[in-house]
């Protein structure tokens, strides 16, 4: 099954956190923070047709996004969130 988001909106999965520390700590799956890194996994028409954004955001992108933003759902065994553009901050190159 396939998510096709509406106008402005793109779907990503977010990429596992780390699970240790700079210094090598392990830290159990309580003190993890939600990672803030995503890969985009479809991007909406409103998005397609606007020239200015088309060439910037695209499918396998990975994008820094904004805490607590979107609409997380499960669909086939996996998670993915749903959320608006202005929601993506940055693009990882």
């Amino acid at each position: 099954m396939n998510i096709k988001p509406l106008g402005e909106r793109v779907v990503i999965k977010m990429l596992e956190a780390e699970e240790k520390t700079q210094s090598g700590i392990v830290l159990p799956g309580t003190a993890k923070e939600k990672p803030s890194i995503a890969e985009v996994i479809a991007v909406g028409t409103g998005i397609l047709n606007d020239d200015k954004i088309k060439d910037e955001i695209k499918i396998g992108d990975k994008v820094i996004i904004s805490k607590y933003s979107g609409t997380e759902i499960k669909l086939d065994g996996n998670e993915f969130t749903v959320l608006e553009l202005k929601d993506v901050l940055a693009i990882v190159e």
